[in-house]
């Protein structure tokens, strides 16, 4: 969603399904998103939860209702199923199509031929050779065809279009071979901007009543570069700039070595840091007391004076991946 709001697109984040006396609080935005965490949960909680989420979005009435996934595509058939996540949604939609835009070259992530790349420090890897996601301790990534990797997660069909049909114009032909009552999940290759925005192009031309998509926030920025070309969007968007305050709080989970880097530079700027008791702070019994184990007093008092952060989990190396 940071994707459209820095493109220019009126968006809002709802943490529970929105009524319709607070979406009324924002009669301009365009895209409306609601926050979750499927990506942890097993495919009996999607059965359980997902429904209601989804049809909450879906009665909106938007042409596009995004299951949004991560441009790692981290995912299992026990874990944050993927697949689970688009048999729910796509009856909730009347698509005979279902496409799915993984790559983002902004954020350095690439589909080529149905394969998945990401980079780090400039070298590029397919995901099964990912210095992290092959090694990552919930979701390991042992296959970077991502039709291979849905397979494991639903028995629907899946289709590709790849980097060169989306260049020669073949792609909305293919679209309509592809297109049946069973809702095929069609891969879409970005590997640059030209196939980002074709991809864009393609999604919304072909989008006809209504479309489910399970996509990274590629699909954003892909939609944004279609309808930048098209005079709908600024040239040059960007996020208004945040004023400057005397405190600034950060509290982390993440453990991604990217991640280790960005809490080492704050430290080097004057960012205390504290790592997080997670036993503690999940125990009933330690409620009320200092769940930083002392954090909280040392941040307090850095207060007008510099910069306060907590930080839950930092990467730790072990055998080249961090984990």
């Amino acid at each position: 969603m940071e994707a459209f709001s820095a493109a220019g697109v009126p968006t809002v984040l709802f943490l529970r399904p929105p009524t319709a006396d607070w979406l009324k609080r924002f009669p301009e935005v365009r895209c409306v998103g609601l926050a979750g965490q499927s990506r942890g949960r097993s495919p009996d909680w999607m059965d359980r939860e997902l429904p209601q989420a989804f049809a909450s979005l879906a009665k909106l009435g938007a042409p596009i209702l995004q299951y949004k996934v991560c441009s790692t595509f981290d995912s299992s058939p026990a874990v944050g199923s993927i697949g689970r996540a688009i048999d729910i949604g796509v009856p909730l939609m009347p698509g005979s199509w279902s496409p799915m835009v993984v790559g983002a070259p902004r954020l350095k992530r690439y589909q080529a031929f149905g394969h998945l790349f990401a980079a780090v420090d400039g070298v590029g890897y397919r995901l099964d050779r990912h210095p992290t996601m092959s090694r990552h301790p919930v979701t390991p990534m042992a296959e970077a065809d991502l039709r291979l990797h849905l397979a494991a997660q639903t028995p629907r069909r899946s289709e590709l279009i790849d980097m060169v049909q989306l260049r020669t114009g073949d792609a909305a032909t293919r679209v309509q071979a592809f297109a049946g009552a069973d809702v095929p999940v069609v891969l879409l290759d970005v590997l640059d901007e030209e196939t980002l925005a074709a991809a864009g192009r393609l999604v919304w031309t072909q989008r006809g009543r209504g479309l489910f998509t399970a996509s990274s926030s590629g699909l954003q920025y892909a939609l944004a570069a279609h309808w930048r070309s098209q005079g709908l969007l600024p040239e040059q968007p960007s996020l208004p700039v945040a004023a400057p305050v005397p405190v600034i709080a950060v509290v982390s989970g993440s453990c991604s070595p990217v991640t280790a880097a960005q809490i080492a530079w704050a430290q080097g700027q004057g960012f205390h840091a504290e790592r997080l008791n997670l036993a503690r702070l999940l125990d009933a019994r330690e409620r009320g007391r200092d769940r930083t184990c002392g954090g909280r007093r040392r941040a307090g008092d850095s207060a007008g004076r510099q910069p306060a952060g907590v930080f839950g989990r930092r990467a730790r190396r072990r055998g080249g991946a961090a984990i």
